[in-house]
C-alpha cells in the first residue's frame, strides 16, 4: 500500500478532535506511523499520532506502536515523555498492537539485546533475526484470533491467508504461557496475542489488507 504524501502533513484524523473516546494513538516519534494512520483511515476509526506527553490525552482508547527502530524509538519515548503513559495503558490491560520494532518494544526479555522497555508481552524476541540477507520477504500465512476476554486462548477465528511483509524483522525465540501464538511462517513464530495486546514481526499496515487492523478495533 503506498501512502499518499498527505499523511506527511496530518497529526489526526478528522473525527478524532471532536471524539472524547475511540482515539488510536499512534506512536510517532519514528518509524512508519503514517502508515497506520492512512490503514484506520480506509477503517473509518478515528486517530490522532502522539508525538509528545501532551497528545496522551482522555480520548485515547488503544495504542499502536508501529515499526521503526527499536533503539531510538526506546530513547525518544522517554525523552517525549510519552513512555509513562503508554505504560500505565498497557498496564491497566487496555489495547496496544506492535508490529516490527513495537513487537520488541513491548517484549518481556529480548534474547541480543540488554534493553527491554514495556516488557508487557510474554515472550523472548530476537531483534533483526533473519539478519541483512533475508531482512525482506514477504510470505503468506493464516493468522489466528483470540478471545481477549479468555487468558486461557478461547479461539475467536482465523484470517486466512494474509500477506506477511518483513522487513529486516524480529521473531519470537520463546512463547511464555500468557501469550498465545496467532501466526507463524518458515517454523519461526511471527505474530503474540496476549489479553489485548497485539504483536507482530511483520507490517501489516503497508499492505492492503485491512484484517488484523480491524480484528484490533475489536479487542
Amino acid at each position: 500500500m503506498v501512502v499518499d504524501v498527505s499523511y506527511i502533513l496530518k497529526e489526526h484524523s478528522e473525527d478524532a478532535t471532536q471524539a472524547s473516546s475511540g482515539v488510536t494513538g499512534i506512536l510517532a516519534v519514528q518509524g512508519a506511523f503514517a502508515e497506520h494512520a492512512a490503514m484506520l483511515d480506509r477503517l473509518g476509526a478515528p486517530w490522532k499520532l502522539l508525538r509528545a506527553r501532551e497528545d496522551f490525552d482522555e480520548s485515547i482508547d488503544r495504542v499502536i506502536l508501529p515499526g521503526g527502530e527499536s533503539t531510538t524509538q526506546g530513547k525518544l519515548l522517554r525523552s517525549t515523555g510519552l513512555f509513562d503513559p503508554i505504560n500505565e495503558h498497557i498496564k491497566a490491560g487496555r489495547p496496544v498492537f506492535g508490529t516490527c520494532a513495537g513487537m520488541i518494544l513491548l517484549a518481556e526479555r529480548l534474547d541480543n539485546d540488554p534493553n527491554v522497555y514495556f516488557g508487557a508481552l510474554d515472550a523472548t524476541v530476537r531483534r533483526n533475526a533473519y539478519g541483512r540477507q533475508l531482512g525482506s520477504f514477504t510470505a503468506t500465512e493464516n493468522i489466528t484470533t483470540f478471545n481477549p476476554d479468555f487468558p486461557d486462548g478461547k479461539l475467536t477465528g482465523i484470517i486466512k491467508a494474509f500477506p506477511l511483509v518483513f522487513i529486516r524483522g524480529p521473531f519470537v525465540a520463546e512463547v511464555g504461557p500468557k501469550a498465545h501464538v496467532m501466526c507463524e511462517t518458515n517454523g519461526n513464530m511471527v505474530a503474540l496475542q496476549q489479553d489485548r495486546i497485539l504483536a507482530t514481526a511483520f507490517h501489516p499496515e503497508i499492505t492492503s489488507d485491512t484484517r488484523i487492523h480491524e480484528f484490533f478495533l475489536q479487542c
